[in-house]
This record gives C-alpha cells, sequence and structure tokens, in this order.
C-alpha cells in the first residue's frame, strides 16, 4: 500500500538525541497539530498536548504580569532580568488556567494576549518558571535517587548514613533549577502554537479559591 510523504509523521521530531540538535529541538509551529493529526486515537493525547501549551502560557502570563507590577523605576533592570511577583500563581488545565492573586482583568486579558505573542515570536524563555510545580516534583526526584545511591555506596553506620543524606540534598538543591528547567522545557510545557483565548471569568477552582480563570481553545493552523 502506497502512502505519501505528507501523509507521514515525522518521528524525528520526537527522538529526544535530536535534543542535542539545535535546529530540529527549536519550537515547530506545526509539529503538536501534526502529531495529533495522526495519532488522534490515543485516549487523552489532545488533551495533554493542550495541558502543555497551557502550562507555558500560564508561566508566560505570570511572568508578565510581574513585570508590568514592577515600579517604573526598575524597568531598566527588568529588561535584562526576569522579574517574578511571588503573590501571583496558576494552575493549568486542559482547558485554560486559573491565575489566582491580586489582579485586574483589563491587566489580565492584556498579559495573557502578550504572553502568547512574545512565546510564539521567539521568547520561550517565558514558558520556564522557577516557582513550578514541576520544580518540586524533579527535586523530591533528584533527592530520593541521591539518597538510595548514597545509602549504597556508603557504610552503614548511622553517622555516615546521616553524611550522605545531607550531601544528597545538598546536591538535590544545588542541581534542581537546572534540571527542573529542562524538564519543563522539553517534557512539561510547550510552545502554544495553537492556543486561542476564548474568554477570562472571575471564577472558583475544584477546592473553592476564588481566581481568574483563563478559558483557551485549540487553535488550527
Amino acid at each position: 500500500m502506497n502512502t505519501s510523504d505528507a501523509s507521514m509523521v515525522n518521528f524525528s521530531l520526537l527522538n529526544p538525541f535530536n535534543l542535542l540538535n539545535p535546529d530540529l529541538a527549536a519550537p515547530s509551529t506545526s509539529v503538536d497539530a501534526e502529531i495529533l493529526k495522526h495519532l488522534s486515537f490515543i485516549p487523552g493525547l489532545k488533551e495533554l498536548i493542550l495541558l502543555r501549551q497551557v502550562h507555558a502560557l500560564e508561566h508566560a502570563t505570570v511572568w508578565i504580569l510581574s513585570e508590568m507590577k514592577t515600579p517604573r523605576r526598575s524597568h531598566r533592570i527588568a529588561r535584562h532580568f526576569q522579574v517574578d511577583n511571588e503573590l501571583l500563581g496558576g494552575l493549568s488545565t486542559d482547558r485554560g488556567f486559573y491565575l489566582y492573586g491580586d489582579v485586574n482583568i483589563s491587566d489580565l486579558r492584556r498579559a495573557v494576549n502578550l504572553a502568547l505573542h512574545k512565546l510564539t515570536h521567539g521568547e520561550e524563555n517565558l514558558a520556564i518558571h522557577p516557582r513550578c510545580g514541576t520544580n518540586v516534583s524533579v527535586s523530591m526526584l533528584l533527592t530520593a535517587g541521591l539518597a538510595v545511591g548514597m545509602h549504597l555506596l556508603l557504610p552503614r553506620g548511622p553517622m555516615e548514613q546521616l553524611i550522605g543524606l545531607g550531601i544528597a540534598t545538598a546536591i538535590a538543591a544545588e542541581i534542581t533549577p537546572e534540571v527542573g528547567a529542562l524538564v519543563q522545557k522539553y517534557v512539561t510545557t510547550a510552545i502554544p502554537f495553537n492556543l486561542q483565548v476564548e474568554n477570562i471569568t472571575l471564577s472558583r477552582d475544584i477546592w473553592g479559591k476564588e481566581a481568574h480563570f483563563v478559558r483557551l481553545n485549540w487553535k488550527e493552523r
């Protein structure tokens, strides 16, 4: 049975070794849509792809809002450093994201649209955030893995094991930011080339906490 190349998924884009190639590792405007088109029979695939893109937009929106709330005299610094407002937070779903914090809805609407534009026009770094839950998970996994390694490598004496646990914790804390950023970049976020904003409303999350909900839709390119 003959099948044209145009109807095939370019699986080379999914090869993890291609992350070493900057051209192939660069975000593609069509890769998520192409994967979904050819693998749509996989349960939950669209929701997973949506969640990754929404997650990136949530992070970028928090960055933009944080910069908007920076005092005007600090804007020169903000051009060179990303400013993080720890009073703001988010929670992503496959339908959109909750934004927590004292935010004017007009500012939020402007920030979401600006974040979407920046992410899809070369500022992929906005998709990564140091306070992301991904980093917490990475920290726990690294600490547990290193602790097990130290337990196996060091003598079984209580003092040696305690020292090993301290070393494992220190190493995990040191490398978590870099490892967490890589996991965010390649696993838990994706550039939102297929998202469009439907509306923004004041709502409550599943725990009853008040937040703004940014509802997003899938957009074919």
